[in-house]
């Protein structure tokens, strides 16, 4: 897909398809000074249609004109956007997603759009309105795009390229040249992000016998070559001399060596404390010895989903070159039941030195974060942020709609949580008082891996900020929004866009 910004007559406007807005006051619909530049070249033919009531300005509702009189386009799509004051980051995501959808069935080769018309006349910040406009519609241009091809046979490949196929072309219409460079730059974001959210739903994906802890290795090397990251791979061997009695101990029931990954993007002043994103990545979870029931344990190939979103803010972070120091990490593992695998009641030392009596072995993840958080603290953080699908029980409290945050930093968690409203993917803030703590107690360790029925997902943020405690840390919980079930079965991409926004805010402030 090529994306351009351009000062352009309406008249002259020769793509395929030119798209405008409609939005709806109270009875009326109105046009932007766009539209209204629109309706001008093409004779009135808009304000006909409204007066007789023949569009629609309800949300996501799509009116397209053949041949528009006066006009060089070949169609003019008119997009309802209802009452824009109801009009969330959320709901415009899912706006733009229905009119790709719309594009990709009517084959548009080439489309025009004015990120202006979008923003209308009443915006408090019209530029800013602009550019985020801009870096969603991109960014829904390489959601709807995707399509996962890597397991199938080449008659399906072909047949999932048509049914998703974009614009090769998107024209950005501005209306004063001094916005182009604005505009331009949110393309590019625009880009990075969606580039690194299709690596993340392409890793999640794959399946388990593909995708293994060697594989994602693979990747991270393959990014680190590409944009000239340091990338550091601890096979066990080394990790035992570290002491990673936890992380290890998950792997022991699996064929598949653990592997703990590392990439450094160096994009920041030299001496500055990097961020630092750790990811779970299991590639596959079974539960160990506490197995899963077995309908949909397919689904648990997604356990590797927080690995997966840091190799994908890593990508992204070297398409756009950001004046930021990040390190990414990545723990991975299997988790699957064996003669050595974990047993309830098995007892075995962290890096950090605490002993943990593992009750059960399907909380393997926080196992193979709480080295990793240990590890970390050599890079000398700014901030530590995991992401992780940790439990069942985040998901019983928020749904689908939210991740969890968790963090011993308030103006972390401000931080994260503006990221999250201002592109989309919201996360919300739970608590980590010290007297959930009182659940991990065990007569026979430092602590428990699981703290009981209540408050799961608290809990399990709580044993991780025992290894946290020497740095700001936040946990994401995003076992409810890392992918879907069913027929539209699949990784989201969540939380890329949060996590690459967190630093587009922050940049400098670390």
């Amino acid at each position: 897909m090529k994306f351009s910004v351009t000062r352009q007559p309406v008249n002259e406007i020769d793509e395929t398809c030119l798209i405008i807005f409609v939005r709806q006051q109270k009875k009326s619909i109105v046009l932007s000074s766009f539209g209204q530049a629109v309706d001008t070249a093409c004779d009135k033919n808009l304000s006909g249609l409204i007066k007789r009531k023949q569009l629609d300005a309800s949300r996501e509702h799509i009116d397209v004109l053949f041949e528009p009189y006066g006009m060089n386009c070949k169609q003019l799509m008119v997009v309802g956007l209802g009452d824009v004051e109801k009009l969330t980051k959320a709901k415009t995501r899912k706006l733009l997603g229905h009119i790709m959808s719309s594009l990709s069935r009517r084959k548009i080769e080439q489309v025009a759009v004015s990120p202006a018309d979008f923003a209308g006349p009443d915006a408090d910040d019209p530029l800013d309105e602009q550019a985020q406009f801009t870096q969603l519609l991109v960014e829904a241009a390489y959601a709807n795009q995707y399509c996962y091809i890597e397991t199938k046979g080449e008659v399906e490949k072909k047949n999932s390229r048509e049914k998703t196929k974009a614009p090769a072309k998107f024209t950005l219409l501005i209306e004063n040249e001094k916005d182009k460079g604005a505009v331009q730059r949110h393309v590019a974001i625009g880009q990075a992000i969606g580039e690194g959210t299709n690596l993340t739903k392409n890793l999640a994906n794959m399946p388990g016998n593909v995708c293994t802890p060697t594989y994602l290795a693979k990747t991270a090397r393959a990014i680190g070559r590409k944009y000239a990251m340091p990338v550091t791979v601890l096979d066990e061997a080394k990790m035992k001399k570290l002491g990673m009695g936890a992380l290890l101990s998950v792997s022991k029931g699996s064929r598949e060596p653990a592997k703990l990954i590392t990439l450094e993007y160096n994009g920041g002043d030299k001496g500055q404390a990097p961020v630092v994103l750790v990811g779970k990545g299991l590639t596959f979870d079974a539960g160990g010895i506490s197995i899963k029931p077995a309908a949909a344990m397919d689904e648990m190939k997604y356990d590797m989903c927080g690995g997966a979103s840091v190799l994908g803010v890593m990508r992204a972070l070297g398409e756009l070159k950001l004046p930021v120091n990040v390190v990414g990490v990545v723990a991975s593992s299997e988790n699957l039941p064996d003669g050595a695998a974990n047993k309830p009641g098995d007892v075995v030392t962290s890096m950090k030195g605490l002993t943990i009596e593992i009750l059960n072995t399907d909380a393997e993840g926080r196992l193979i974060l709480c080295d990793a958080l240990t590890y970390v603290e050599k890079f000398k953080p700014a901030v530590v942020i995991d992401i992780a699908t940790l439990t069942g029980a985040c998901m019983v409290a928020l749904g689908q709609q939210a991740s969890g945050l968790f963090s011993n930093d308030d103006a972390l968690a401000e931080a994260l949580l503006a990221a999250g409203d201002t592109v989309g993917d919201r996360a919300w803030r739970l608590p980590v008082w010290e007297e959930y703590q009182q659940q991990l107690k065990s007569n026979f360790a430092d602590l428990a891996n699981i703290g009981g029925r209540f408050a799961g997902a608290v809990t399990a943020a709580c044993f991780l900020q025992r290894f946290a405690e020497d740095y700001k840390w936040a946990h994401l919980d995003i076992a409810g929004t890392a992918w879907k079930s069913g027929s539209s079965k699949g990784a989201t991409g969540r939380p890329v866009g949060l996590l690459m926004q967190y630093l587009l805010d922050n940049l400098g402030k670390h």
